[in-house]
């Protein structure tokens, strides 16, 4: 055999043929995604109200949660303050107001979302960082309120009242209790109430006076109906709970009370519904002129609700003013043209 044969038979052969698909080299991140443990936090996603960078600073990523709440995302903007308490975690004293603030907007995030538990816990930090706050305190009172422990939701809403006697929720708030603790305690119910705390002059004006520029730049935003709400997320939830228990007083038949819970309810949150509700209630109680009040209400919220034309349009009739039932009955129409319940009323408004 020749040297160059021998040669040729000492070099190993290379195929230029490209590896099989499982050896392939992997991208960096499809490969650092494939090892990511089951259960590990997934990366920050982009888009509106989530910063895109997982060191966004806790005042950006604070707005982010603002603008998940506008939005109803409860759960989101609860993860985005989440972060931002993280960060601030190692920060100590120094950012207790901070903090305490994206406790008490968290906090207002498990009201909204029944965690009632959830939303005590973190008001009770927020009030620990910086004491006698009031929407840590009406977050919680509205918490305790509904768990039905109602002592502790009465102690809180009389020191809102020692902070801001003019918060009109926690004056609801207080007579609420007032009459739960009297049927559930009866007369010395007083004496079984927890020390209410004494809040010193200085939290009074801490809390009473405005700082420049803090038009609920801190603060989940809550939508702002007509009229006089209360703006909390604690007041909308109470409002929320009202209307419920109106709601269930109709179905007993018990008309006169439900109107007493709707009207509660409208006292926090000017919602159509707890209007055209209430217009209910008064139409079976034969206050007809109360009834068509409130449906004119309602109409001002939303032009062509369907169920406020039609109640006032009863109420008018009863009120013999039949030229303004027909054109309610006619609007609707416009709306809901095959509505058998007001093209039966119409016709009977024909034959009047």
């Amino acid at each position: 055999m020749s040297a160059t044969r021998r040669s040729r038979r000492s070099v190993p052969h290379r195929s230029t043929a490209p590896p099989p698909r499982s050896m392939a080299p992997r991208p960096a991140a499809a490969s650092a995604r494939r090892r990511m443990p089951r259960g590990a936090p997934a990366p920050a996603r982009r888009g509106r109200g989530f910063p895109g960078a997982m060191a966004a600073s806790p005042g950006a990523l604070r707005r982010a949660g603002n603008e998940e709440f506008r939005r109803g995302q409860y759960g989101p903007a609860a993860a985005l303050y989440t972060r931002a308490l993280q960060q601030l975690e190692a920060s100590g004293d120094a950012a207790a107001e901070e903090r305490s603030v994206l406790l008490a907007n968290r906090a207002a995030c498990h009201l909204k979302d029944g965690a009632c538990s959830l939303c005590v816990a973190d008001c009770s930090s927020a009030l620990e960082l910086v004491p006698f706050g009031i929407k840590p305190l009406l977050r919680r009172a509205a918490a305790y309120e509904a768990l039905e422990r109602y002592a502790l939701a009465y102690v809180d809403y009389k020191t809102a009242l020692q902070v801001d006697c003019s918060v009109q929720a926690a004056h609801d708030g207080v007579n609420r209790m007032t009459k739960a603790l009297l049927e559930k305690d009866g007369v010395n119910w007083r004496q079984k109430l927890p020390p209410i705390p004494t809040v010193p002059v200085s939290a009074q004006t801490r809390w009473s006076v405005p700082s420049p520029g803090a038009s609920g730049a801190n603060t989940p935003p809550a939508t702002a109906p007509r009229g006089k709400p209360d703006q909390t997320a604690a007041g909308m939830e109470r409002a929320r709970t009202l209307k419920e228990e109106g709601n269930e007083l109709v179905k007993k038949g018990n008309h006169k009370r439900a109107v007493e819970k709707y009207t509660e309810s409208l006292k926090l949150n000017q919602e159509c519904a707890t209007y055209t509700n209430r217009a209910l209630c008064y139409l079976t109680l034969k206050q007809y002129k109360e009834a068509a009040q409130d449906c004119t209400e309602a109409l001002k919220l939303d032009p062509k609700n369907v169920k406020a034309l039609y109640r006032r349009a009863q109420a008018f009739k009863e009120l013999k003013d039949y030229k303004s039932s027909i054109a309610d009955i006619k609007s609707l129409l416009k709306t809901e043209p095959k509505n058998t319940a007001a093209l039966r009323l119409l016709q009977e408004l024909n034959r009047a």
